[in-house]
């Protein structure tokens, strides 16, 4: 078989800020096993690949930051086949090429049946992506993050053996590549449990909150009732109205609530993209005045109280996808996203964070709070018992860096921490402090990879590798 012949790439993340450039090579899951073999054996040869700075595996994308980018080291794009994917219906399990995309899944699964058991805000996420982030959802609070559901995966290591771990075989390596940002091994394939479902619909409640006292309760006394949830904060809002947010409930509709159009074609699914910005927006169009105006149409044209709404799945679960390269309207520079986590119990913390934001002249949209329940075992999870806060700010605002830096510190003294696979700004030490197991995952790393194979911008930045 040819060696793919890698070539030079400027990459970013979905945030486009942090630019940097590396050799890519397009493999595919039938393949990457041996091209990878090869490529890496002879990159400093070849392709002019700098040994010391290592490969690294990339999906979509769609991690906000420089995690799925390594400058001047091998960067390795995995795709894969929905098609090939098997299901084992009795043991509610599906065997899926890592470089499935969740959106091509959905489209081979949906109609027969099934649901991936956890999806983020967007449905262009790889499985290996998925994996490497262990990504979260709307239904933390009561199944967990997606590691949680795999069953076993099969892995490529530094010295170009393949393994096959779960939780129970290799559990130690299995738990560090969960959430270890692709820097223990390339993910080949994964074995994942799978949700039956009726239909293709989702019934979704809605209820404004007025402030931040009221959605925190609202979700506190019922979220637990609905397999999913998540609120839309207006972070433009101040005073009185302080966290006025929009709660949003749901679940997988069945077969008796639809009637019809809905009931004629109860698994139909149709994920379709209606717009798309412009290749160059020459200014951001995310300013505090534009969304100021946005969030007040938004917040008004929502219903105070809305029960059994039929929604598709593609509508409720990925709004944003309906818009293709939204990340685009933040124009040339790009934007951040922020996302923390404080324990239950640090209430006071999140409103310090939200206060501060809401009134730093900071414009965000897309601005996210879900409660998460119980951690796995993985050390570099994100997810652990709290609430979690997720909004978007253009990365030319005045004064971000160092409003978010008096922001960690008051995530981190109250015990929170940073998702790795949203962040562009922190440090080494905020991640030191918020993942306390973190010597313990180089301990798991090195053992499989002492030489530093795999390595990637977010790993040198954060210090998660030497």
């Amino acid at each position: 078989m040819d060696t793919p012949v890698p070539h030079r790439t400027r990459l970013t993340g979905w945030g486009r800020t942090s630019a940097t450039t590396a050799n890519v090579v397009d493999v595919d899951s039938a393949t990457v096993t041996a091209a990878l073999r090869e490529t890496i054996a002879s990159a400093s040869a070849d392709s002019g690949l700098s040994a010391h700075r290592g490969a690294l595996v990339r999906g979509l994308g769609r991690s906000y930051g420089d995690a799925a980018q390594n400058g001047g080291g091998l960067v390795a794009r995995l795709a894969g086949a929905a098609a090939d994917a098997v299901i084992d219906a009795p043991n509610e399990e599906i065997t899926v090429d890592a470089g499935v995309s969740i959106d091509e899944l959905l489209r081979v699964i949906v109609p027969q049946g099934w649901f991936v058991p956890v999806t983020a805000g967007t449905r262009f996420i790889t499985i290996g992506g998925a994996i490497a982030s262990d990504i979260h959802g709307k239904n933390h609070h009561g199944e967990g993050s997606f590691g949680s559901h795999v069953r076993s995966l099969t892995l490529l290591l530094a010295d170009g053996s393949t393994t096959v771990i779960s939780p129970t075989v290799r559990p130690e390596l299995f738990w560090a590549t969960i959430g270890g940002m692709g820097l223990t091994g390339i993910v080949l394939d994964a074995t994942i449990h799978v949700l039956a479902i009726e239909t293709s619909r989702c019934i979704v409640d809605t209820q404004r909150a007025s402030d931040l006292d009221h959605v925190l309760a609202l979700m506190a006394e019922g979220d637990d009732r609905y397999r999913y949830a998540v609120a839309w904060i207006d972070l433009m809002a101040t005073g009185k109205h302080l966290g006025r947010s929009i709660l949003s409930r749901g679940e997988h509709a069945r077969l008796d609530q639809l009637d019809g159009a809905d009931l004629a074609a109860p698994r139909e699914y149709h994920a379709r993209v209606i717009a798309s910005v412009p290749p160059i927006v020459p200014i951001s169009a995310m300013n505090r005045a534009s969304i100021k105006v946005f969030n007040e149409l938004w917040f008004r044209k929502s219903p105070k109280n809305r029960v059994g709404e039929i929604q598709s799945i593609p509508q409720y679960f990925h709004p944003l996808d309906m818009i293709g390269a939204w990340n685009r309207m933040y124009g040339p520079h790009g934007f951040v996203q922020y996302q923390i986590l404080v324990p239950f119990g640090a209430e006071r913390a999140l409103r310090q964070v939200i206060e501060r934001l809401a009134t730093s002249g900071a414009a965000s949209f897309v601005t996210v709070l879900k409660r998460f329940g119980a951690a796995n075992p993985a050390p570099l999870s994100f997810p652990a018992p709290g609430w979690t806060l997720t909004l978007d700010i253009p990365a030319g605002t005045h004064g971000l860096s160092a409003m978010l830096h008096e922001l960690d510190h008051v995530v981190l003294h109250a015990g929170g921490r940073h998702y790795m696979a949203k962040d562009s700004h922190t440090t080494p030490e905020a991640i030191r402090r918020g993942y306390p197991r973190l010597d313990e995952w180089r301990a798991v790393r090195d053992s499989v990879d002492p030489t530093g194979v795999w390595q990637s911008d977010l790993g040198r930045r954060l210090g998660l590798i030497d």
